[in-house]
């Protein structure tokens, strides 16, 4: 552990574009994977259970994040996947810390984003910055009143993905603790 903040990662959005227009986006390749979640909503057999799911990563993203003053952490549903899956491709290190949640999807009673209690918990206090595609206000404001620390809540384009805005945006927020 360092005194650095925590940079906890989504992958579905900010680093694996899956609304972009275009079939092929600069600087991202597409991969096909099986994660175990994601299989276990399709039909055994069917071509999509073959094929796997297409996601695209973009190796550039890696440096860029490892060189960004915070300690990286996943928080997707991919969990422990996210570093045998995600990792090679955006070339982050295979052994980042994972949030586990204890239970994906739930439904939130005051319709905050079904992550949102669990990362304020396993975050411990700690000040930390969240890219994810789903924020909203809610969750925003829910952070600002139950945690004492510094946050930076920041929503991704679901079909942009991290963009230079976004890294500018993180190191700003690092730098101004």
């Amino acid at each position: 552990m360092t005194d650095r903040p925590l940079l906890l990662l989504d992958v579905d959005g900010p680093l694996n574009p899956y609304a972009a227009r275009l079939p092929r986006l600069r600087g991202y390749t597409t991969h096909r994977l099986h994660p175990a979640n994601w299989l276990a909503r399709q039909r055994p057999g069917s071509r999509r259970h073959r094929r796997g799911l297409r996601v695209r990563l973009n190796p550039a993203h890696g440096p860029r994040l490892t060189g960004l003053p915070f300690e990286l952490a996943w928080a997707t549903t991919w969990m422990h996947e996210a570093n045998t899956m995600i990792a090679p491709g955006v070339g982050l290190p295979a052994d980042l810390p994972v949030i586990e949640w204890p239970e994906l999807f739930a439904k939130d009673p005051d319709g905050l984003y079904w992550k949102t209690r669990p990362l304020l918990d396993w975050a411990a206090g700690r000040p930390f910055a969240w890219v994810d595609d789903m924020i909203t206000d809610l969750d925003t404001a829910h952070v600002a009143a139950n945690h004492d620390a510094p946050a930076l809540l920041l929503r991704i384009h679901p079909g942009r993905g991290l963009r230079e805005e976004d890294f500018a945006a993180l190191v700003s927020w690092a730098e101004g603790l």
